[in-house]
């Protein structure tokens, strides 16, 4: 038995995550228009989403984290990697490193080259600011006063001013601000905080929002499907507890379940490649071979190197005494080793001379572990972790059965391509060259991983990446835009979903090529457009 839920709705978002809070506060701020928001995990009222160094607990827990895996890959030598998504109002946002970082001018200007009007670095620049609250203060590259607040860290190490050396000796600029268009450079990352505690989207737009009469959040249900009518979205179908219910729209359905739970979602519903679809018996609705394809994210080399004469996390996080007063510090003062993002120093630089633009990422961190859930090393280390940030490889998502709750096939395909072997190659070669240099040679860095008995030939190393490449948790692309011709296109640029009207898809989902950082701001910024042209085409 299906129950219809209550209320005359001009639009229903699904999925209460980066996006779709974003959306929710931009559309119900016209008091005329009645939002309901549908969100599969539950409020954030567990102190470990407000604390930053809380990341650690929630990634890897089913309270908030939907558990996925992907396939065996065989890029990564067989191996099959934890895929982390957040499981709560904010979604990946409350669960993230918490980095603020755009990508490159030309990430969106090369969108706008594959014909998608509105997209280039000038025209989403605007969106950028209007959500920013920067602590830098206005100016031509950031904004104040938005839901979306970015501070600098609250500590240093020793260890990472040294790695910022060194990467100035191997040429690589400081640089203060990597959100000016240009990222190339040495710098610490500037973080989504707030006075020491984690700033998601639930808290910058959702929590605000919800103040408001005409916007109703309905937390724990997990959306089915989509009702569709006479080529039309007119509502969605979602369970709770058993029980399924429906809700309709006279307005539009707007997916902003991310480049998993979208796919997920339009799959059930019957949209997707129908050679996909149909052995699950599942009617095509309609064939849409892009709706699961292009799946882009970031590999990462986790490089691990033990130090010596310097304070590291993972000493600190062996001593009672330490640990007290870490936590006096962050009670009383907002300040220490609880206020730190998974990553805190950034290197953006570029993997061989040749390439036109920055094209690796270091994440560098003042500790080291085997994976996230696992405890700190005994001894002193750091991570320097190297990423391709525009991968040539892609992958696939698509569900396994007709069941919403079963989790979906996730194939990245790590490593496919001979390009991409050789950048992660390269970034290993540029790993050991940064630990080489003087400024570190105090510290007598020693490899650890992929360690030593690596050789430096290709082969040797594009093994090496198998062996320690990971995610780090930057899906994209899987319901990308793109122009009529595009056969894998299944958004216009206004987000559309080509072939069915009444429905947009705003979300990380909709990106034809990954942008070259980390993507949750640029998920917020595609929001904000996004809620923008819903708007404009009501009118």
């Amino acid at each position: 038995m299906t129950t219809r839920i209550e209320g005359d709705f001009d639009y229903i978002i699904v999925g209460a995550g980066t996006a779709g809070c974003i959306v929710a506060n931009r559309l119900s701020a016209n008091p005329k228009n009645r939002v309901l928001i549908l969100e599969a995990g539950g409020s954030d009222n567990w102190i470990w989403f407000h604390i930053p160094v809380g990341y650690l607990f929630a990634i890897g827990n089913p309270r908030s984290d939907w558990m996925f895996r992907t396939e065996a890959e065989a890029g990564l030598n067989g191996r099959s990697l934890a895929y982390p998504r957040g499981k709560v109002i904010g979604g990946s946002s409350a669960i993230n490193a918490m980095i603020s970082m755009r990508g490159q001018a030309a990430d969106y200007d090369h969108w706008r080259q594959l014909g998608l009007t509105g997209w280039g670095y000038d025209d989403v620049l605007p969106a950028f600011r209007r959500l920013e609250d920067h602590f830098l203060g206005e100016s031509e590259h950031h904004g104040v006063g938005g839901g979306w607040r970015i501070e600098a860290p609250r500590l240093s190490w020793a260890v990472l001013d040294a790695v910022g050396d060194a990467a100035e000796q191997m040429g690589i600029r400081k640089i203060a601000d990597f959100n000016t268009g240009d990222n190339e450079g040495v710098g610490y990352f500037h973080v989504n905080q707030k006075r020491g505690r984690r700033w998601s989207s639930a808290r910058g737009f959702l929590k605000p929002a919800l103040t408001r009469t005409n916007l109703r959040l309905e937390k724990n249900v997990l959306v089915d499907r989509l009702i569709v009518e006479n080529g039309r979205a007119v509502g969605v179908a979602f369970t709770r507890d058993g029980q399924v219910f429906e809700a309709r729209s006279k307005g539009e359905v707007i997916l902003c379940a991310g480049s998993i739970g979208s796919t997920q979602v339009l799959h059930r519903s019957g949209i997707g490649p129908a050679e996909w679809l149909n052995p699950l018996g599942i009617a095509s609705v309609i064939d849409r071979p892009g709706v699961g394809r292009n799946l882009q994210d970031h590999l990462q080399q986790r490089a691990i190197y033990k130090v010596s004469g310097v304070r590291t996390l993972n000493e600190t996080y062996y001593s009672y005494v330490r640990r007290g007063l870490m936590g006096l510090d962050y009670a009383f003062r907002r300040r220490g080793p609880l206020t730190m993002a998974p990553s805190q120093l950034g290197i953006f630089t570029r993997s061989d001379p040749h390439r036109e633009r920055a094209n690796i990422q270091f994440h560098v961190q003042p500790l080291s572990l085997d994976k996230f859930g696992d405890p700190l090393h005994r001894f002193p280390a750091i991570t320097v972790s190297a990423c391709n940030l525009q991968p040539t490889s892609r992958g696939t998502v698509r569900i396994k059965s007709q069941a919403p709750g079963e989790a979906p096939s996730i194939a990245p395909n790590y490593l496919s391509t001979d390009e991409d072997r050789q950048v992660a190659a390269d970034a290993i070669r540029a790993t050991r060259r940064l630990m080489k240099q003087p400024a570190l040679a105090r510290f007598s860095p020693e490899e650890f991983l992929p360690g030593p008995s690596v050789g430096d030939d290709g082969a040797s190393l594009a093994k090496a990446a198998g062996d320690i490449g990971t995610t780090i948790f930057h899906p994209v692309g899987t319901a990308k835009m793109g122009t009529q011709s595009d056969p894998l296109a299944v958004v216009d640029e206004r987000l559309r979903f080509r072939g069915l009207a009444g429905l947009r898809v705003a979300d990380a989902s909709v990106m034809p090529t990954i942008t070259s950082g980390n993507t949750n701001t640029p998920t917020a910024m595609i929001a904000e457009k996004g809620a923008a042209m819903i708007l404009e085409d009501s009118r």
